[in-house]
């Protein structure tokens, strides 16, 4: 396994299922935390995965605190536009958690404060924006951690 895609309270169908053909395709393994903002027989979800969901390697979680008990050891890394620090700085290792908050809001503040230490960003380039696609920005730390993990 390289590396664990992390999302926290998912709520586009799509995203999840761009993000889970994302981790077959890396070699990763994903990660759903409930709730989520949609039913995982979601025909979008399916379709946005295509024919590669019944492939993946996924584990799913009641609850935020059910994923950190579980977990509690593991090297992670969060992402938030409140970081200050960028991907490029993550000292990825094999096995890390990359863990993503959901697509309206982001993560908790609470678990910002608590791993402010390893939150990070990616950079944007415009001040016309304020984030990335959820999809686009999972796909960006994932292959970067590839990189430097390979």
């Amino acid at each position: 396994m390289a590396l664990n895609i992390v999302l926290f309270e998912p709520e586009i169908p799509n995203n999840t299922g761009n993000i889970g053909r994302l981790a077959l395709a890396s070699g990763s393994k994903l990660h759903l935390v409930k709730p989520f903002g949609f039913e995982l027989t979601d025909s979008r979800l399916k379709r946005a995965g295509l024919d590669y969901w019944q492939h993946l390697d996924v584990t799913i979680y009641e609850s935020t605190e059910a994923f950190f008990k579980m977990h509690q050891h593991k090297e992670f890394a969060l992402f938030s536009s409140h970081a200050t620090t960028s991907h490029w700085e993550i000292p990825f290792q094999k096995d890390m958690f990359l863990i993503f908050g959901k697509e309206s809001i982001g993560l908790p503040k609470s678990l910002i404060k608590k791993y402010n230490t390893q939150l990070y960003k990616i950079p944007l380039y415009s001040k016309h924006i304020r984030s990335l696609n959820l999809a686009n920005a999972v796909a960006i730390v994932v292959y970067e951690g590839l990189k430097k993990i390979n």
